[in-house]
C-alpha cells in the first residue's frame, strides 16, 4: 500500500479522511469552517454581521454514546469467582476500558469507524523500570485517520491486514522532514517500516494533508511475532453495508439540514437586529437646517430622515416585515425533520412531556423506540468487536507473559444496558405480581441500596430499628408481673 512515488494518505482513502475531519469540526461546534458556502446566500452586509449555528451534530453524537456506554455493561467470562472472570475484570480495570468504550462510541458516531489496538507494552513506554511499570496487555483506541485496512481480493468486507501509518515531523540539519512510520498488523505478526516524505499540500488551517513518499529507510524494517492468530487491531463500524468494510456515520446524511438550520438562524438574527435599531421618519422642518436652509442629517448614522409633507406624516419608526412567523415555523419544521431523520425522539432531549405528568417508565420506553432501535443496531457491532478485543487480549497475555497464568482464554459475554433510567416503582409492582406478593429483597439489602450505606452502617441501622420496635410493641404491657397462675 505504501510505495516510493505514491501519495500519503492513499488517494482511495482521501475522501474518508476528509469526512472524518469535517464531521469532527461539526461535533466540536465549528460549523462556520464547514459551511462557509452559506456566505453565498447572504448579502455583504449580512456576512459582516453575524453567523449563528446550533450544535445539533454534537447532540446526535453524544446521545449515541450515552445510550451505548453511559451505563457500564456487564462483562462475564465464567462464574463470579472463576480465574477467567477475575482475568477479564483485571484487563478491563487496568485499561479503563469503559471510558475507552464511551470515547470510541462518541468518535464512531461522527466518523463511522472505530479501531481498537491491543499490544504488550509498559504503561509509560519504558520511562520507568520494569519493576515499577511491568509489561501488560494494553487496549487503546487507535486514531481512525491513520488506519488503512487491506481487504481480501474479491471480498471488500474481509479485512486481512491493518496498516497504521502515522506521519511524524522531524527536525534535522536540513530543516523539517516528514517520516512515515508504518505498523502493519497481520495474523501472528507485526511488520514495521519507515519512509521519507515531502509535504505537498496544506488546508485552510495550515495543516499538511497530502504528502509524497520519496524514499524508504531500510534499517527501520522489523518483523515481530505476536503469537496470536489474529491481527492485534479490531475494527468496529458504526453500522455498515454488505459491500464495504467502511462504517457509515450519523452526521453526513444530515449535512443539508444542518446547513439550512444554521442559515435560517442567521437570517432570523439579521431580521431581529434590524428591528432592534430601526430608522425614524419625521415631518419636514423638524430637523435643524444649515445656512442654505437644507436639513442636516445622515440616514446611515443617524437613522432618521425627513418626509416632505408634514401635514400627513407623523414621526414613526420604519420597520421591516421580515416574515418572522414564517421563518420560525420553517425552523421548527427543519428541526423536527432532522430529529426524525436522526432517529432522535424529542423525549430523549427532555422535550415533549419527557417523563412528567405521571408518564411511566414503560410509556417513555415506547416513545423512545426509534432511538433504542438505532442503539440496538450499533450494539450488535460493539458486541462482536469487544468480544474479539477481550479474547485477543487474553491470547496476547498468554503468548507474551513469562509467567504461567491460571486461566484459560475465554470468549466473554457482554450484557449491555438500554441506557434508560429504571422506574423502581414499576419494577417493584411487576415483581410483586410475578411472585404473588412475596418479598424479593431482604431488609438489609434494601437499606444498603436506598441509603448508600456500608455493611457496618447497615448493621447499626438495623439495631436501632429493632430497639425502636421493642419499645413500640404494645404486648409488653400485657405481660403478667407476678407469679400467679391460671
Amino acid at each position: 500500500m505504501f510505495q516510493i512515488g505514491e501519495y500519503y494518505p492513499p488517494l482511495e482513502h482521501e475522501k474518508r479522511i476528509n469526512r472524518y475531519r469535517a464531521n469532527k469540526k461539526l461535533v466540536q461546534g465549528f460549523h462556520y469552517d464547514v459551511f462557509e458556502r452559506v456566505h453565498n446566500r447572504l448579502s455583504k452586509t449580512q456576512r459582516d454581521l453575524i453567523y449563528v449555528s446550533a450544535n445539533l451534530p454534537g447532540v446526535i453524537a453524544k446521545k449515541s454514546a450515552d445510550f451505548l456506554f453511559g451505563e457500564t455493561p456487564t462483562i462475564t467470562a465464567g462464574k463470579e469467582s472463576s480465574p477467567e472472570q477475575r482475568a477479564i475484570e483485571r484487563i478491563i480495570e487496568e485499561n479503563d476500558l469503559h471510558i475507552t468504550n464511551y470515547e470510541a462510541a462518541l468518535g464512531n458516531s461522527y466518523r463511522g469507524d472505530t479501531f481498537y489496538k491491543i499490544k504488550w507494552a509498559q504503561t509509560w513506554r519504558g520511562a520507568l523500570p520494569e519493576s515499577i511499570d511491568p509489561f501488560r496487555v494494553i487496549i487503546e483506541a487507535q486514531n481512525a485517520s491513520y488506519v488503512f485496512p487491506e481487504t481480501l481480493p474479491g471480498n471488500s468486507k474481509q479485512i486481512i491486514a491493518y496498516h497504521i501509518a502515522v506521519p511524524v515531523p522531524v527536525e534535522d540539519s536540513k530543516g523539517l522532514e516528514w517520516i512515515l512510520k508504518v505498523e502493519s498488523h497481520y495474523p501472528g505478526r507485526i511488520v514495521n517500516r519507515e519512509y521519507r516524505m515531502q509535504a505537498i499540500q496544506t488546508n485552510v488551517d495550515n495543516e499538511v494533508v497530502l504528502w509524497k513518499i520519496y524514499a524508504e529507510i531500510a534499517p527501520a524494517f522489523k518483523v515481530t511475532e505476536t503469537g496470536v492468530p489474529f491481527p492485534l487491531v479490531v475494527h468496529v463500524p458504526n453500522f455498515a453495508l454488505d459491500d464495504s468494510w467502511e462504517g457509515i456515520d450519523d452526521l453526513t446524511e444530515h449535512l443539508a439540514l444542518f446547513d439550512e438550520i444554521n442559515n435560517r438562524l442567521s437570517q432570523i438574527a439579521v431580521i431581529l437586529d434590524k428591528h432592534a435599531d430601526p430608522a425614524i421618519a419625521v415631518p419636514s422642518g423638524v430637523i435643524e437646517t444649515d445656512e442654505d436652509g437644507n436639513a442636516v442629517f445622515r440616514v446611515g448614522s443617524m437613522k432618521v430622515f425627513e418626509v416632505a409633507d408634514k401635514n400627513e406624516v407623523i414621526p414613526q419608526y420604519i420597520v421591516w416585515d421580515g416574515q418572522l412567523e414564517a421563518a420560525f415555523k420553517e425552523l421548527e419544521r427543519l428541526v423536527d425533520l432532522l430529529l426524525t431523520a436522526a432517529e432522535l425522539p424529542a423525549v430523549a432531549l427532555g422535550k415533549d412531556n419527557a417523563g412528567t405528568s405521571g408518564a411511566s417508565g414503560l410509556s417513555i420506553k415506547w416513545r423512545m423506540n426509534s432511538l433504542l432501535a438505532k442503539i440496538n443496531r450499533k450494539r450488535q457491532y460493539y458486541d462482536k468487536g469487544l468480544r474479539n478485543v477481550l479474547y485477543i487480549a487474553q491470547l496476547l497475555e498468554h503468548a507474551q507473559s513469562g509467567e504461567k497464568l491460571d486461566y484459560t482464554p475465554t470468549w466473554p459475554k457482554i450484557n449491555f444496558k438500554d441506557g434508560l433510567p429504571d422506574d423502581d416503582l414499576e419494577m417493584a409492582n411487576i415483581m410483586s405480581i410475578r411472585t404473588g406478593g412475596k418479598p424479593t429483597i431482604s431488609q438489609r439489602t434494601a437499606i444498603k441500596l436506598l441509603d448508600d450505606l456500608t455493611d457496618e452502617q447497615v448493621e447499626e441501622e438495623l439495631q436501632r430499628i429493632q430497639k425502636e420496635e421493642s419499645f413500640a410493641d404494645p404486648s409488653i404491657f400485657n405481660k403478667e408481673s407476678g407469679g400467679g397462675g391460671e
